[in-house]
């Protein structure tokens, strides 16, 4: 969330990041109902001041008539002030609702665009694979192998149901256990975050309201989130940080659900657009600066870049356009793994950072060195998601009698070198 004095000191450029994100919100509408929000609170603290006064002067009167005729008189500043009240409530309801559309302003560097298509290329890594026989997609690998199940995953839970099994199952295991120990060593707190959060935390992050099509809901009214960055910037709402705890690193892990609002026809074949997934999340909290924020994001997408790199998948990484950005995000990276059975490159991590739009929806803030309160910027990143790397790794591996080379960091979390229909499925 946006500082309402930022806002209507720099509306011309709320209105620009608005545009540039695609977003549509009235901040001429917002400015006005804030104006009606000072001017009614005034009239409010005015009321009270004179309400106050006349309380005071009670007890100095000596005739019950003139006591009762200022009682009388209380009584209208009551009535006064319960209109007023009311009115200031109606007022504050439509402008809380405005504040919550108004977009972050992204970083100069982000380029304009409408959509995902508009995003830039700054980097790419490894050598495609070039396979001197007819190659196969992660679907028909993994089936052969019997590492999925997916008609008995439609069937228990429907569209883009799937069971992973023997040593789909172990594989998942074995990059979650590797990426603990990978991500452990650059100095992350673990954490296991609970998934159910409260509507608050999701308007914090920003998945609400926009993202509402996409969550489930639960019968409390509560919703299941897509991120361990929901429950994990949760953690600290409502606390004043002491500066010295600063940087705050967690490595989160999760199940994850997301609808997949809008993507029918979509992806319906395998491992790439599932309702329910596992990820490892990096979240991060930093002293407000800008320098800080860029320094950890370039660190957070780095260290996902590294762990990609260490098990030889082919990658590229893209730079967000205005349109393919979040409303609190200032600038995001997006990490793209090679898939040689569709002969693209899909998406597999996210990385932004927010300034302290997140937080001063958490009210998470810390005291500077010169005691002023500051809130704290906020960073996160995906580490790593299942099942979905399994289908570049499935497919960059394939041997050509149709088994799987593991990657050597894996092999010790695995136990085994290749997956091939003979091999055992314990660890």
């Amino acid at each position: 969330m946006l500082d309402i004095k930022f806002i209507r000191e720099n509306s011309d450029i709320v209105k620009k990041a608005a545009g540039k994100k695609n977003v549509s919100v009235d901040i001429d509408a917002l400015i006005s109902l804030d104006n009606e929000r000072i001017t009614l609170q005034q009239h409010i603290d005015e009321i009270r001041a004179k309400q106050n006064l006349v309380s005071k002067r009670i007890p100095d009167l000596k005739t019950d008539a003139e006591k009762a005729e200022l009682i009388k008189s209380i009584g209208y500043y009551k009535n006064d002030l319960k209109n007023l009240e009311q009115d200031l409530r109606e007022v504050m309801e439509k402008w809380r609702n405005l504040m919550l559309q108004v977009p972050n302003i992204p970083d100069v560097s982000v380029p304009d665009g409408k959509s995902d298509a508009s995003n830039q290329e700054i980097k790419s890594w490894g050598e495609k694979p070039h396979f001197d026989f007819e190659p196969k997609d992660h679907v028909e690998l993994m089936l052969d192998l019997d590492m999925v199940d997916f008609e008995r995953g439609s069937k228990v839970h429907g569209f883009r149901g799937y069971f992973l099994k023997n040593d789909g199952a172990l594989l998942s295991w074995a990059i979650w256990n590797y990426a603990r120990d990978f991500f452990g060593k650059k100095n992350f707190q673990h954490m296991i975050a609970p998934i159910i959060a409260r509507p608050e935390h999701f308007f914090g992050t920003g998945h609400l309201p926009n993202d509402a099509d996409d969550l489930y809901i639960t019968q409390d009214n509560d919703y299941l989130a897509g991120t361990a960055e929901v429950p994990t910037m949760g953690y600290h709402s409502n606390e004043t940080l002491d500066a010295s705890e600063l940087p705050k690193k967690y490595l989160s892990f999760s199940p994850c659900y997301r609808r997949e609002a809008g993507s029918y026809g979509k992806d319906t074949k395998g491992l790439i657009r599932v309702h329910e997934f596992y990820k490892l999340e990096q979240v991060v909290l930093c002293e407000a600066s800008h320098e800080e924020s860029v320094h950890w994001h370039e660190t957070l997408n780095r260290n996902t870049e590294e762990f990609i790199e260490s098990l030889n998948i082919p990658y590229r990484t893209v730079l967000n356009c205005g349109g393919d950005l979040g409303l609190g995000q200032v600038k995001k990276y997006d990490i793209e793994l090679w898939v040689p059975g569709e002969e693209k490159y899909r998406e597999i991590s996210s990385a932004s950072y927010f300034h302290d739009f997140q937080a001063r929806r958490f009210n998470i803030s810390y005291k500077d060195k010169e005691g002023k309160k500051r809130f704290v910027h906020s960073l996160n990143s995906t580490a790593i998601p299942t099942p979905r790397i399994l289908v570049s790794l499935v497919e960059n591996f394939q041997q050509a009698d149709g088994t799987i080379q593991i990657p050597s960091v894996l092999v010790p979390y695995l136990g085994k070198e290749t997956i091939s229909k003979n091999t055992k499925h314990t660890l």
